[in-house]
């Protein structure tokens, strides 16, 4: 079995449930297996430091976990069109990994959410490809021959998966949504696994 590394941050559940749904894409590829890991929040208090294991969810992201895995699928929520701050904290702090070059080479791909429509999500996105890009990982996109892309009327872009909370629960992703997670974490898997052969 090779591990895709799903890595995200949400404070509601909106990112979270994006998660699950493309670790379920991956873990639809045979031979390939979702590592589902989060960040703790950062803290304006210096002194403040979280457990070093979450009270519920998934465990916490390790650099190991970057370098074994095959691939990585990044989400956060969109803040001001841009990713949130623990997430940055975290690849901010990946340096090692860039010097050994660890990433090079692996597809990855990208996920937001946001509460409205125009909430900065593709900037988001992309805020999330420039550190992959340097670490010089191949960006997987979501393609046109994703029907759900054409016929959504909330969230998913070619630049990755998209979930839009409007009035909605946090977690309560539209079909449409569900299935562009999903293509995206199989697109990744898949891609991976092409690589690896």
């Amino acid at each position: 079995m090779s591990d895709i590394l799903v890595l995200y941050y949400s404070r509601n559940g909106a990112t979270e449930a994006l998660a699950r749904e493309v670790c379920k894409g991956i873990d639809s590829v045979k031979g390939m297996s979702a590592r589902l890991r989060t960040v703790p929040p950062v803290s304006t208090v210096a002194e403040a430091v979280e457990d070093e294991v979450p009270d519920s969810g998934p465990p916490y992201v390790k650099n190991d976990d970057l370098a074994e895995c095959a691939g990585l699928v990044l989400g956060s929520p969109a803040y001001f069109g841009n990713m949130a701050a623990p997430l940055k904290y975290f690849l901010d702090g990946t340096v090692g990994g860039w010097l050994k070059a660890a990433l090079v080479g692996k597809p990855a791909g990208l996920f937001a959410s946001s509460s409205s429509l125009h909430g900065g999500q593709e900037t988001s996105l992309l805020s999330m490809a420039l550190p992959l890009l340097h670490h010089g990982m191949l960006i997987v996109g979501v393609p046109y021959t994703e029907e759900a892309l054409s016929s959504t009327t909330t969230g998913g872009t070619p630049y990755g998966a998209t979930h839009v909370t409007w009035n909605r629960k946090p977690d309560s992703l539209s079909d449409d949504e569900k299935q562009t997670a999903r293509t995206l974490g199989k697109r990744v898997a898949e891609i991976a696994q092409r690589l690896a052969d």
